[in-house]
């Protein structure tokens, strides 16, 4: 099993990766987090486990700019759960229902994939180029339809009415 990469949060507020000896942002941690790795935040001095409240607050620094993930009204819920009777079942519940959504996720893009025989990207290539090519045809045609000068070719009569 890989070994966890340990991050020191100093009282400055500055964050330390062990593994790359160099301080990083709350932004390299949140990329730690994209690209799968395994880590764990600790106090530099008392070495107590800070990896919780280090993830609440990239989602604290999301939640502020951008398009929101959390609404108001789900927030508030959420906190109502806290020191209900049911708040330890609560997130488990929430765990297990991202892990499904997750698992649905992969499934329909396999599905996808599958449907289309090819990635989105290669599908938008083939799309653009039948589309330029409909549009060539379709200058060509225009251009065809044109009387060539000194033809002798006669415009349309004119509408008298």
């Amino acid at each position: 099993m890989a070994q966890v990469r340990v991050i020191k949060k100093y009282p400055n507020r500055r964050l330390y990766d062990t593994e790359i000896s160099s301080y990083i942002t709350l932004e390299d941690v949140r990329q730690l987090i994209v690209d799968g790795e395994t880590f764990e935040v600790r106090d530099a001095k008392t070495g107590e486990d800070l990896t919780r409240t280090v993830l609440l607050q990239i989602i604290a620094e999301h939640e502020e700019r951008g398009q929101p993930m959390f609404s108001t009204q789900l927030l508030t819920q959420i906190i109502r759960f806290y020191g209900d009777s049911l708040q330890g079942f609560m997130g488990s519940y929430l765990e297990k229902s991202m892990e499904m959504f997750l698992e649905q996720q992969t499934q329909f893009r396999s599905q996808l994939n599958n449907l289309l025989g090819q990635t989105p990207w290669s599908m938008l290539n083939q799309l653009t180029e039948r589309n330029l090519d409909l549009w060539k045809s379709f200058q060509q045609g225009l251009v065809g339809s044109i009387p060539a000068a000194g033809t002798g070719a006669k415009p349309p009569p004119k509408s008298t009415r």
